[in-house]
């Protein structure tokens, strides 16, 4: 019996067969893969449980994002209420100040006109008495002195009845 060469491919094939059975690798194998397989399972899960951690850190970051960005919104809409208020009590207050210093300024006016009829007057009555002495003085007529005193008064009122109007 001749073998020919596909014989003994055939046999080897066999013994490498029965060596791998007999020192249980297929055994061995599976083993490794059941445990690789259970690896990446297990890195499955892992990657899953920080994606829904990193989708639960998202959520909450755009929450936080969306709070700051009502609050800022609300502390510019207070900040322009709050800046209208003032400009609008800083405006009644100058009003209110021009219109104290426009009546301060009526006020002084109104004194200054008193003090200068006052002193008008003052100045007139004086006017009149020197003109008295003088006439008095100069001329000792009575019926002179009386009609000059007459004319002297009519000027003194006529001034200042215009001096009052």
């Amino acid at each position: 019996m001749v073998f020919d060469s596909t014989f003994w491919v055939a046999v080897s094939f066999i013994i490498f067969i029965a060596v791998l059975i007999y020192f249980k690798i297929p055994q061995k194998v599976s083993d490794l893969l059941s445990k690789m397989i259970s690896d990446i399972k297990t890195e499955i899960s892992e990657s899953e449980k920080l994606r829904n951690e990193s989708k639960e850190l998202l959520s909450k970051a755009q929450t936080k994002l969306d709070t700051a960005k009502k609050q800022s919104n609300e502390i510019l809409n207070k900040a322009k209420d709050d800046t209208e208020k003032m400009i609008i009590e800083m405006n009644d207050k100058y009003h209110q100040s021009a219109e104290l210093k426009k009546n301060l300024a009526k006020n002084k006016i109104a004194q200054m006109k008193e003090s200068a009829i006052k002193e008008i007057k003052n100045t007139s009555i004086k006017i009149a008495l020197d003109s008295v002495k003088k006439i008095i003085s100069t001329s000792v007529d009575k019926s002179k002195m009386d009609a000059l005193f007459e004319k002297n008064l009519a000027e003194t009122k006529s001034e200042l009845k215009k001096i009052n109007s």
